[in-house]
């Protein structure tokens, strides 16, 4: 039997039998052919971005696939993960959507599944791939692998990404190549934060269904079940406080509270659909397509998707930050009181946008100021976290901010304003900048 090659196969179409009027000058045919079926395509997410992935990967030529999830099969997924089925449930994502394509496509198909973490792959094993592309839920994975291929371009080796993600009708393309373009934690700021509800509000004057389903949530739970922790992922804890949660709308007038809502607002989930997905699906092989074969330009560098606007689309270049702490080389300056301690200020890095940091560690060029880990240093440097910062650096000295969690270095200039001493109303600190 002809070895395969998606230059003659049918099914793929014209799309490599001709030149593009934008296409690479070196760019023949046959020597996009040869990129398809000779490159190594990892996929990080078999949901519903990824099962999309998956087939238009698949469809368009390529044959060494790997993928990679930690999740496993529930019966909600079936309605738009169409690689999966009923008997499915319970079983990897990975691992099912893998077999599922397998059988389907059977001619010179390899796609090898890995059911576990992205952070459980040394860095040496994403060295060996052409290409990666995210199909992921988790700012904190998209962070990792970014920071992760960011390093391994340090040492010589660019493997570009393309990140998919959707949100409702919404949902973006962008394709980085590390260190030439920008990273994801260039655009990291630009993330929408987390929507919160007055306490105030949901306690007195509820005016949302939303403000119903918080007030059962915050209040009333942890007032019935002061030893029990929720779980958002027990049928019996959702439905507890949707039944609270709809007495009280009932109570105030209020439509609106559904189930899927009550699951949503307590899991913080955003609706998926399936739509949006293979459309961002289909933008993201696109582009993994021309940056393969050289047939055509490769997006520069994101594109947003609006389809609650129309079917509409832009796309624009976002420039590197030069002072990210993943692909950038400068310092950030940081302003802050002189009375700040040293725990106000991790408090800060934790929750500022632009940084996003769960368990920062701290050190200057020559000493350590705290370190979350080993737990004897932790111990040894916890003091430090009561001591004013102005105690234990000087002006404009630079800090270098870890986080176990993600493979980066934060490095922060701090500078100081206003009077050493902690004014008695303090919960304006507006001289942070």
């Amino acid at each position: 039997m002809a070895a395969f090659s998606p230059l003659t196969d049918p099914s793929i179409g014209p799309s490599l039998r001709s030149r593009g009027p934008f296409a690479d000058p070196d760019y023949t045919p046959e020597f996009g052919s040869d990129s398809i079926s000779e490159s190594k395509i990892l996929v990080i997410g078999a949901g519903g971005l990824g099962c999309e992935i998956l087939k238009n990967l698949v469809l368009s030529g390529f044959r060494d696939i790997h993928v990679i999830d930690m999740d496993t099969i529930d019966v909600s997924n079936l309605n738009r993960q169409f690689l999966f089925r009923k008997e499915d449930v319970g079983r990897s994502k990975a691992i099912a959507a893998s077999e599922f394509v397998m059988r389907r496509i059977r001619r010179g198909v390899r796609i090898t599944p890995y059911f576990g973490k992205i952070q459980d792959k040394p860095k040496e094993y994403y060295r060996g791939f052409t290409l990666v592309i995210c199909g992921l839920d988790s700012v904190e994975a998209r962070r990792w692998i970014n920071a992760t291929l960011v390093d391994l371009a340090a040492e010589g080796d660019i493997v570009p990404m393309v990140d998919g993600g959707t949100e409702g009708f919404r949902g973006q393309t962008r394709v980085i190549i590390p260190t030439i373009s920008s990273c994801y934690e260039c655009s990291l700021d630009l993330l929408p934060t987390k929507r919160t509800f007055p306490v105030c509000t949901i306690a007195n004057t509820p005016r949302l269904p939303e403000h119903c389903i918080e007030w059962a949530h915050q209040l009333l739970w942890p007032k019935n079940f002061p030893q029990r922790k929720f779980d958002a992922d027990l049928e019996q804890h959702v439905d507890w406080i949707y039944d609270q949660a709809l007495f009280r709308a009932n109570e105030f007038g209020i439509e609106g509270v559904t189930r899927s809502l009550t699951l949503g607002v307590v899991k913080n989930i955003v609706p998926a659909i399936a739509s949006t997905n293979a459309i961002i699906a289909a933008s993201c092989c696109n582009e993994a397509f021309k940056f393969v074969t050289s047939c055509n330009p490769v997006l520069d560098n994101y594109m947003m998707y609006s389809g609650d606007q129309s079917v509409y689309s832009y796309s624009f270049c976002l420039e590197k930050k030069p002072d990210c702490p993943v692909c950038g080389s400068l310092a950030q300056d940081l302003t802050v009181p002189r009375f700040f301690t040293l725990q106000e200020l991790l408090d800060l890095v934790a929750e500022k946008p632009k940084f996003q940091l769960k368990a920062p560690s701290v050190a200057t060029s020559d000493r350590n100021l705290y370190l979350r880990f080993p737990e004897q240093l932790e111990t040894l440097t916890r003091p430090n976290l009561e001591l004013k910062l102005i105690d234990l650096i000087s002006e404009s000295e630079e800090l270098l901010i870890t986080d176990r969690s993600l493979p980066l270095s934060l490095k922060l200039r701090v500078r100081f304003t206003g009077d050493s001493e902690r004014p008695k109303d303090s919960g304006n600190l507006s001289l942070i900048r």
